[in-house]
């Protein structure tokens, strides 16, 4: 409290530089790799990919929508880098060629309707999955083409997820704005914890990236590196880790603004919060870390992401954010923690008794 920049400006630096990774983050489709290794699915799944030119389980299915001529859209189907062979109803195409009679029975329904079947080489599987399905979707077909199988279903779960990402977290930061200014009367302090939950949030991205899709530590953790992170994981632990992080501030910013309605003093108001929610905070962090550090054990890959990256939020949260960064920043602020416009002060959150007026911070 007495040297704020100082102290921020140490803390702000190590935060950024941990959240740094974050910068390369590349999310990508699961394989067996996220299985403990020796496991019998993941032997089976490697010796594969060692030992055969494609999987056919992971077969990319195309129906058309209306009859029409396939050879000639195999042919190009089948040009596509990653593609090991295209199965037709005319039969079966590798490297733009024909090349004999297809291997599969019924690619032509009752109504004329044709379905083939892509083959994709293991190397293409191992690569970048959607980018391979977008090939093929962008293709020129006779008829309208509806791609699915499992690389279409995955790349389109990561489509969809990603696509309502924003959505999803601006839902979560709108409603706890708003749930924050009618509890303090303030339009700064939502928008600090904000502004804090998400810079603990990054050091937990960072996190992922550095040691899980990078592969640092993965000897010490045992797992093995795919270069990317399966979406719907850091999805998960945005919600678990920002709600976390949200209790804490709340936390405080209660004992804080209790103080504050009693002597109106802003400084003096930070430290006594902060005094008389430590103790609460600190020993919930603590067993909360501890219960999530103990998912690190397990063989799967998203038990560990999961179990590492929450507990270091919650650490990192529960010590440079709420004890250094969050005192800071009401420092520097002064009375303008508790300003809000003259048209929202009516919707403000006043205890009855209150001694001080937390929006002038006069007293009343």
């Amino acid at each position: 409290m007495r040297r704020p920049l100082l102290a921020g400006a140490g803390v702000l630096t190590v935060l950024l530089v941990a959240a740094s990774p974050v910068l390369g983050l590349r999310f990508g489709l699961p394989d067996e790799r996220t299985l403990p290794a020796g496991t019998s699915a993941r032997t089976t799944s490697e010796t594969i990919h060692r030992e055969f030119a494609a999987e056919p389980t992971d077969t990319v299915q195309i129906v058309l929508a209306e009859p029409a001529d396939t050879g000639a859209y195999a042919a190009r189907l089948s040009r596509i880098p990653g593609i090991f062979q295209v199965d037709a109803p005319d039969g079966r195409y590798q490297d733009g060629r024909y090349t004999g009679a297809p291997g599969q029975d019924r690619l032509t329904a009752p109504d004329g309707r044709a379905r083939l079947a892509v083959v994709p080489t293991q190397q293409a599987l191992y690569d970048d999955v959607p980018a391979l399905v977008d090939r093929i979707r962008d293709t020129p077909a006779p008829a309208t083409a509806l791609v699915g199988g499992y690389p279409g279903e995955t790349t389109d779960f990561r489509a969809t997820l990603l696509d309502r990402l924003p959505l999803a977290v601006g839902l979560v930061l709108g409603a706890t704005y708003v749930i924050l200014f009618l509890m303090t009367g303030s339009v700064l302090l939502p928008l600090k914890a904000t502004v804090l939950n998400l810079l603990s949030l990054s050091v937990m991205f960072g996190c992922l990236v550095w040691v899980f899709q990078d592969g640092h530590l993965s000897g010490l953790l045992g797992f093995t590196p795919t270069g990317s992170i399966e979406p719907s994981i850091p999805v998960l632990m945005f919600c678990v880790a920002y709600g976390l992080s949200m209790d804490y501030e709340v936390f405080l910013l209660a004992r804080i603004k209790e103080e504050h309605d009693r002597t109106g003093d802003t400084e003096r108001a930070v430290a006594e919060g902060i005094r008389r929610s430590a103790p609460l905070i600190t020993a919930a962090a603590g067993i909360l870390a501890l219960s999530f550090l103990s998912y690190a054990t397990g063989g799967v890959v998203f038990l560990k992401e999961l179990g590492i990256g929450t507990a270091l939020t919650i650490l990192v949260d529960a010590t440079l954010i709420r004890v250094v960064l969050l005192p800071v920043t009401m420092r520097l602020a002064g009375r303008a923690n508790w300003w809000a416009p003259r048209p929202l002060r009516r919707l403000r959150v006043k205890e009855p008794g209150a001694g001080v007026d937390v929006l002038r911070g006069e007293y009343v």
